[in-house]
């Protein structure tokens, strides 16, 4: 579908916020090695960057589709991260693991379905050869911040 990133998120309508800001942590929040790319965990971002509301357990104070549209946030600051980082996400050759974290009002266990925005969306920017990946889904006790979701993420850059 999509092989051109940069357009394809033009035609969809979206806009990528801030990227977060990290200087004073203790790691780095992207690590380019080769052509393979290490996401830190990202948390959703509003426009500007600061945290997104709303925050809560999903199942709880937060419906399934509040899960997925934070999915969603968060994606979009992964892109936000790699296009700073790298220059373009043309230069995305593959999404290879996106390990999802879900912040899980007991008893709420459908986790991959609120991975899925985050999933659905790189597929819909990068199509399927490129946007394709193995994922991960899991519920936490806590989040930092109280967020709803947080996702790290592997993929390769064009050699």
């Amino acid at each position: 579908m999509a092989t051109n990133p940069e357009q394809r998120l033009k035609d969809l309508g979206l806009s990528l916020p801030e990227p977060m800001q990290t200087a004073n942590l203790p790691f780095e929040l992207i690590r380019v090695h080769g052509d393979h790319v290490y996401l830190s965990g990202h948390v959703p971002l509003a426009a500007d960057g600061g945290l997104a509301k709303p925050l809560g357990k999903v199942g709880g104070a937060l419906s399934l589709e509040q899960g997925q549209q934070a999915a969603r946030l968060v994606a979009l600051g992964l892109l936000a991260t790699i296009r700073q980082t790298v220059g373009s996400l043309d230069h995305v050759a593959g999404w290879l693991k996106l390990f999802g974290m879900v912040n899980a009002a007991p008893g709420f266990n459908n986790l991959p379905a609120v991975i899925n925005g985050a999933s659905e969306l790189i597929l819909d920017v990068f199509g399927e050869t490129v946007g394709q990946h193995t994922r991960s889904a899991v519920g936490m006790a806590e989040l930092p911040f109280d967020v709803p979701v947080e996702i790290e993420a592997e993929l390769l850059l064009n050699k």
